[in-house]
């Protein structure tokens, strides 16, 4: 997560930038205003770097991300995204000890009112798109294969599944998080999918019944990871998006399991008490130290919707986090796709009809054409 200090510079950064553009487009780049705005942004993006090895910026439905953390509105924000978005620029990402050469390399194509290949990445900051599906393309391009087979999933390494159920365990105790053995799960998540190449088919099939919160859990981690890092998102950013997926329902522990394992529907006090495992959920992951704030966020929030008319009940102005609505989706997927004592698995072609479904509503639209985009790639899960 961004310090304070580094959000600061780099909106600094932001500011100096769009001025700089301005004026390059309106004199030239080699004009003395120009090069004095370029220097300031310059300086400001140094020493945002300053303590970091990259930082990572994402534009998402006309709202800006850093590092996976949503931004306040702001006039110059909104104007940066405006910029982006006409050169079709939808993810950027900073390394540290970036040349006032390349600032100025940055300037100069974002002065241009060109088309988006006339700008190109430099070695320390990298320009990407975040390509989305057409309107043609959703559910109607996806194959129709059984989303529940068995036989078309990799098992997750057991090592994974066992770690995966000693923290949902220990949690059950009562006892305290391990936040190394987690991020550990989650290295070792991104670290198979660079090897594998084709993350989701590394999605756990469920084996036992008892096996269901932790298996669960963890594609929910793998399908989250999945979304961000397509999104741009990567470095601690990432890992800290898949912490938080992986201990989305740690509140269920707290849930009784006649409750939670009941085959039938639940009544109207029992599903009061389900409803309230997002808090506890929250309220445990925020006493428990070395876990990112985002874990306690992304636990509070991921039943909440996209239109805030879920749980638990909030002010009409909550802003859900990209992170809590990337874990929402993969959650519906994954429930969707499982074979539940109260529920065959559904098809993916029916997965991606519910997920266009609830665009709007239930989920962010601008994630669910990502998680499509996704989908479409895949001939089976």
């Amino acid at each position: 997560m961004i310090s304070a200090a580094s959000q600061h510079e780099l909106h600094e950064f932001i500011r100096h930038l769009l001025s700089a553009v301005a004026g390059a487009a309106l004199y030239t780049v080699n004009h003395p205003q120009v090069n004095r705005l370029a220097e300031a942004a310059h300086s400001s993006l140094a020493r945002a770097l300053a303590e970091r090895p990259d930082i990572a910026l994402l534009s998402v439905d006309g709202e800006l991300i850093i590092d996976a953390e949503p931004q306040p509105f702001s006039l110059v924000l909104d104007r940066f995204v405006q910029v982006l978005r006409e050169h079709g620029i939808g993810h950027l990402r900073f390394l540290a000890g970036v040349p006032r050469s390349e600032v100025d390399q940055l300037i100069a194509g974002l002065a241009r009112q060109t088309a988006a290949e006339q700008l190109v990445s430099s070695e320390h900051i990298r320009l990407g798109q975040v390509e989305l599906p057409g309107e043609g393309s959703e559910a109607g391009s996806l194959g129709s294969a059984g989303a529940g087979s068995a036989g078309t999933l990799k098992d997750l390494p057991p090592a994974e599944l066992a770690r995966m159920e000693e923290i949902y365990e220990a949690v059950k105790r009562k006892e305290r998080l391990k936040p190394s053995g987690i991020a550990a799960v989650v290295a070792d998540l991104v670290e198979a999918f660079q090897r594998e190449g084709a993350p989701l088919l590394l999605l756990a099939a469920l084996r036992e019944k008892d096996e269901y919160t932790f298996t669960h859990a963890a594609n929910v981690c793998i399908l989250t990871i999945v979304q961000a890092q397509t999104l741009g998102i990567s470095g601690q950013a990432l890992h800290d998006i898949g912490i938080a997926a992986i201990l989305h329902d740690v509140g269920k522990m707290f849930v009784p399991e006649e409750i939670l394992c009941k085959p039938d529907s639940l009544t109207d006090d029992e599903f009061t008490r389900m409803k309230q495992h997002p808090l506890l959920g929250a309220r445990y992951l925020m006493e428990s130290p070395g876990v990112p704030r985002l874990a306690s966020i992304v636990a509070f929030e991921h039943h909440l919707r996209f239109d805030r008319s879920g749980y638990p009940s909030v002010s009409a102005d909550w802003q859900q986090h990209v992170a809590s609505q990337m874990t929402a989706i993969a959650d519906c997927f994954d429930a969707m796709r499982t074979r539940r004592p109260y529920q065959p698995p559904r098809e993916l072609k029916d997965i991606a009809s519910a997920l266009v479904k609830g665009s709007g509503t239930e989920f962010n639209p601008v994630l669910v054409r990502n998680m499509l985009m996704i989908l479409s790639k895949l001939n089976r899960i």
